[in-house]
């Protein structure tokens, strides 16, 4: 089905299954236990061998000698890979780096080895047998250093320019010009990277942990040099993932090559320190921003240009993306900067590119406000745009940021803050209020399903598309149920298998629009094929009670299929409303907190996000995907940071015992609430995403308020206590 006009009235706007608060039909599996996730699949091959990886001990430089022969006479020991029996491998189209090094090395814990043995323990202890010979090589770890020896504009990324910001800038009556910086940081799913692996001849079956199997799939398939048709992949439950599973990574690739080398299925799960060091993280970023304005409060001219580092060919944070649509202003500068450095890969984490640049822009608008004399929200309202202000004749399809802010702020008491820094007390408590704007774009991406009708009148949907904890299975079963008149409990979804029509995936909050898209399509196929049989006009045909009808005429379902299963495929493909249209999601974002006047510590007390992101399909599971990604907002201001180890390049806190996230002792009252919004160019459901646009403008929201809490204007992450304890006004 292609989508290339605006989406009229269609089935799914009855609402009556989809839009419903309706339980995770996947519940009952994780809440028992019996979801089978990646590392528990002990039904789906015997014989299972353990295969512990081993991660280099150098950042960059080259193996010199490995001896293997203490590892290899261990107990139990069945197999050892490495580069020098692994045979030829090339490179996945989205790694940066080999997921299997040696001799070179591209950076720290770069896999470098995989032992597998009969048990879990006898493979981790022939691990640390293994005696390996480096030659380092000097090499770079510090952005900052980085930055100040010069960086100019990535050559993927060139300056863009609207008007003329210089000019403009130097003429505005008020500016800012700041700069702010985040941290590396960590994924921290609980769920590790994880993979049983099984050669069948030249075939080779793989079950794991992987938000994007159609990608997983084909860069398997480059990396062994085999035909596609020869790897099957299957993602079924996902522990979490926050885009840290998009991508094939070494736990997959070693179970494989650890397979073959042994002869018999093998099961890899990656340690907790190389989940930080060998797969990927959000990387570091230096932002500096310039706001001019007049001095009514219109902005006049706004620069954003941030600097992050890489591997080679590794891509920069595009932390000033949000820049270019979020407000009004007719001269415009923004720009990347990428730093070649030594660590692992910096690649996308939830909500990439707007979680860190929002941080910084939304307190460089706090912080201008201020300047102004304005109230924050007064501020964003005075420079709303409802057009793309780098292309005037490009409006937004449905932008409500407006009707976000003044109802949030009505929501969560705004009239009663005091715009005075530091003026409200409880107890030993400075206590504060901030907000933010949040924004994320609404991706388009091509989504297929399979759905079957079978003689007993149920539905099932098949797709490669996974569930990394945010619903899909409950959403894609609203969809088909609304579609074909059956209740959900007669809907079964069976998801991520490469064998399955390949969808959008899991991630950039593409995945609920999408996929259920690509269900609404595979469902109008499967309607005319059942109007068609049972002898009506597809296109008066009324499907609804587990029966189609047309005029006086009912035939339930069952019937249709009594002579076999009908089966129908198809995929959303969309035409050029993505490009005639700026396509958004938005949001306000407010917290109120209180920093302790003595020690400087910060404790949230509530929060608020009103949401503007099309139509929602499910409110309890879009509720959950804001409030987890509010809470990763308030690690993101107050607490997450990968430490550096900047003479070896690696990042030392690399568990869970130091690198701290919020625990719910952290995380008090929150508050949801969803505009009522259609979005009829986004596709036929006319839906967007939320579980990205819950995190964006968090992290700034907190910052803001500990300045109007302490009066402290902190403009580097994490705010830890230390940054406050010797700046905090006098106690009385």
């Amino acid at each position: 089905m292609r989508f290339d006009t605006p989406a009229t009235t269609n089935p799914i706007d009855r609402m009556k299954v989809v839009g419903q608060p309706l339980d995770r039909i996947d519940g009952p599996l994780k809440t028992t236990g019996t979801a089978p996730y990646a590392y528990e699949r002990h039904d789906v091959v015997p014989d299972q061998a353990y295969g512990w990886i081993v991660g280099s001990a150098i950042a960059s430089g080259r193996i010199t000698a490995m001896d293997l022969r203490a590892a290899r006479a261990a107990p139990g020991v069945i197999a050892i890979v490495t580069h020098e029996n692994a045979g030829h491998l090339g490179k996945g189209a989205r790694n940066v780096a080999h997921l299997l090094g040696g001799p070179e090395i591209e950076h720290y814990h770069q896999a470098i080895a995989l032992v597998v043995a009969e048990s879990f323990e006898q493979a981790r202890a022939a691990a640390a047998l293994l005696r390996v010979e480096y030659e380092a090589s000097e090499a770079k770890f510090d952005l900052a250093a980085a930055k100040a020896a010069g960086v100019g504009p990535s050559e993927d990324s060139p300056d863009k320019t609207v008007g003329d910001f210089a000019r403009a800038f130097d003429a505005a009556p008020v500016r800012l010009d700041e700069t702010y910086s985040t941290p590396d940081q960590s994924h921290a799913m609980m769920e590790p990277h994880a993979t049983i692996a099984a050669w069948d001849g030249d075939r080779v079956d793989v079950w794991l942990s992987n938000q994007m199997v159609a990608w997983t799939t084909g860069d398997l398939a480059k990396t062994l040099g085999i035909p596609k048709e020869k790897v099957r992949l299957r993602s079924p439950y996902i522990g979490g993932g926050f885009g840290g599973k998009l991508f094939l990574r070494s736990d997959t690739l070693l179970a494989v090559l650890g397979a073959r080398e042994a002869k018999r299925p093998v099961k890899v799960a990656l340690q907790r320190p190389l989940i930080a060091n060998n797969t990927t993280h959000r990387p570091a970023t230096i932002q500096r921003i310039r706001i001019g304005a007049t001095r009514d409060g219109k902005i006049t001219a706004i620069g954003h240009e941030s600097c992050s580092g890489n591997l080679p060919d590794g891509k920069p944070e595009e932390a000033v993306q949000q820049t270019e649509l979020l407000y009004a202003g007719a001269n415009r500068l923004t720009g990347l900067r990428l730093a070649r450095l030594d660590l692992p890969e910096g690649n996308a984490m939830r909500a990439p590119g707007e979680a860190p640049g929002l941080m910084a822009l939304e307190v460089a608008m706090d912080e201008m406000a201020e300047k102004l004399g304005l109230d924050p929200v007064e501020f964003r309202i005075r420079n709303d745009t409802q057009v793309d202000p780098a292309h005037p004749d490009r409006p937004f399809s449905k932008r409500q940021l407006v009707e976000c802010l003044r109802l949030g702020a009505e929501r969560f008491g705004w009239d009663k803050r005091d715009p005075r820094p530091g003026q409200r007390r409880d107890g030993r408590w400075l206590v504060g209020m901030g907000m933010a704007a949040g924004f994320r774009n609404n991706l388009l991406m091509k989504s297929g399903a399979r759905v079957r009708l079978d003689r007993q009148g149920r539905v099932t949907v098949e797709s490669d598309m996974t569930d990394i904890g945010t619903g899909s299975y409950t959403i894609m079963a609203q969809t088909a149920a609304e579609m074909m008149g059956v209740p959900v409990g007669e809907v079964t979804v069976r998801l991520g298998d490469s064998s399955f029509p390949v969808s959008a995936g899991s991630g950039g909050q593409w995945g609920a629009n999408n996929a259920t898209a690509g269900v609404y399509a595979a469902c109008v196929r499967l309607r005319e094929t059942v109007a068609q049989k049972a002898g009506f006009n597809a296109g008066d045909a009324v499907f609804a009670e587990g029966a189609v009808q047309a005029g006086n005429r009912s035939v339930p379902l069952s019937e249709v299929a009594r002579d076999g299963e009908l089966v129908a495929e198809d995929a959303i493909e969309y035409g050029d409303l993505g490009k005639r249209y700026q396509q958004s999601t938005f949001a306000g974002h407010f917290v109120e907190l209180g920093v302790d006047a003595a020690t400087g510590e910060t404790r949230i007390r509530r929060m608020l996000a009103v949401c503007a992101a099309g139509r929602i399909l499910n409110p309890k599971s879009a509720r959950s995907q804001v409030i987890g990604a509010m809470t990763m907002g308030v690690g993101a201001a107050l607490m997450e940071a990968l430490e550096v180890d900047k003479r070896r390049g690696f990042f030392a806190n690399h568990d869970l015992a130091s690198y701290e996230v919020p625990v719910h002792a952290d995380i008090p009252h929150q508050e949801v609430v969803f505009l009522d919004e259609t979005d009829p160019m986004s596709s036929p459901m006319k839906a967007k995403g939320v579980g990205e646009l819950g995190l964006c403008g968090v992290g700034a929201a907190v910052a803001n308020a500990i300045h109007n809490a302490t009066g402290i204007r902190v403009r580097d992450y994490p705010i830890t206590l230390d940054k406050l304890i010797d700046r905090l006004p006098a106690s009385v």
